[in-house]
């Protein structure tokens, strides 16, 4: 069984961050509902909007569909360039679109040497290169306050028809590959000596590193296989596969039961997250990939992953929104637990880095 979040309130209601004061990790989903209420969408261009559980804005273009997105990597300091492009090309892909162009803001702390700037756009034109991406433009600057670059990347992307979120009660859940690369990677990379002075070994460390290149962070080659297929799909991020479960329920109106002994968690994020008291289903987890489909398809999809390569669990079900969203461990059905508040996040701030 997996460890708890040390969370304080419901969970199951997202209101387990103290009311006084914002902490480091995604906005409270209540509080960005308000936010998202002060905006004005009254476009008929526009097909969907900002919205809980969304990763992507989508246009109507002439006779096309322009799918935006825009994400900031703020965690890591290692291969960041990286990790930007992956980030934003995946939340264009669950949409069913092809990634396109990329533009990047660049934020440097003071007194920054020449040579990160160069390895981090160096990093980002190695990964456009993997996926077939333009960098277009943006914005560099060398800012006051900051102690480590953030990269955020905007990434357009286009599509004849996208994916609107329409699972029905019975679809099954699905994800691939497994859980959590990108946190498990970056722990490794972040936090290497105090993993070692834990305990872990050192070709563990080294196998958790590799994570973010194999199986990778980038989930385009099967959100573009199951587009077609799929009913809805959702790209886990910040506050791992429990709030994106939570986000995936939003965006469908619907509930969920999870099967805690299905969901394939990486044996390296198990062990790091055991030794540094997290809760893997917390835990960025970008690098799968969740999605849903209908029973009738089932034997096809699976087929067509195993033919293409790529790992897969069907981790659960969709339920009527008023089941509420549960998971199936040794012991009974209980409430899934979750936090908008990254593992990660938490940990550093309990570290003080």
């Amino acid at each position: 069984m997996l460890p708890p979040f040390p969370r304080k309130g419901n969970p199951s209601r997202g209101d387990n961050l103290p009311e006084e004061v914002l902490k480091c990790g995604k906005i409270p989903h209540k509080l960005l509902e308000e936010i998202i209420g002060l905006l004005d969408l009254e476009d008929d261009r526009i097909i969907i909007g900002p919205k809980v559980g969304e990763d992507s804005a989508v246009v109507r273009w002439d006779e096309n569909l322009l799918v935006a997105a825009s994400d900031p990597i703020t965690f890591a300091s290692e291969l960041i360039g990286w990790y930007a492009v992956m980030v934003n090309a995946n939340d264009i892909a669950v949409m069913g679109a092809v990634p396109r162009y990329l533009l990047i803001t660049l934020l440097l702390p003071p007194n920054s040497p020449p040579s990160l700037p160069l390895n981090i756009m160096k990093q980002i034109e190695d990964a456009c290169r993997q996926l077939s991406i333009k960098v277009i433009g943006g914005h560099s600057e060398v800012t006051p306050g900051l102690e480590r670059p953030i990269v955020v990347g905007t990434m357009l992307g286009s599509a004849d028809k996208v994916l609107v979120p329409s699972a029905k009660e019975g679809d099954l859940i699905f994800l691939t590959k497994g859980i959590a690369i990108e946190g498990t990677a970056l722990l490794a990379r972040e936090y290497a000596d105090e993993l070692l002075s834990l305990g872990v070994e050192k070709e563990v460390l080294e196998r958790a590193k590799q994570l973010i290149f194999e199986p990778g962070i980038s989930v385009v080659q099967e959100a573009l296989l199951l587009k077609d297929y799929a009913t809805s799909m959702h790209d886990p991020t910040e506050g791992g596969l429990a709030t994106a479960i939570y986000e995936l329920c939003r965006a469908n109106d619907k509930g969920a039961l999870l099967y805690e002994e299905s969901i394939p968690i990486l044996p390296e994020c198990r062990l790091i997250c055991e030794r540094l008291s997290l809760n893997p289903l917390g835990l960025l987890a970008s690098g799968s990939l969740l999605f849903t489909i209908s029973p009738d398809k089932k034997e096809y999809v699976r087929e067509l992953l195993e033919r293409e390569g790529i790992d897969y669990g069907e981790i659960g079900e969709i339920r009527e929104k008023d089941y509420g969203i549960k998971i199936k461990r040794r012991g009974g059905i209980f409430p899934l637990e979750f936090s908008e508040r990254d593992e990660v996040a938490r940990l550093e701030e309990e570290w003080g880095r």
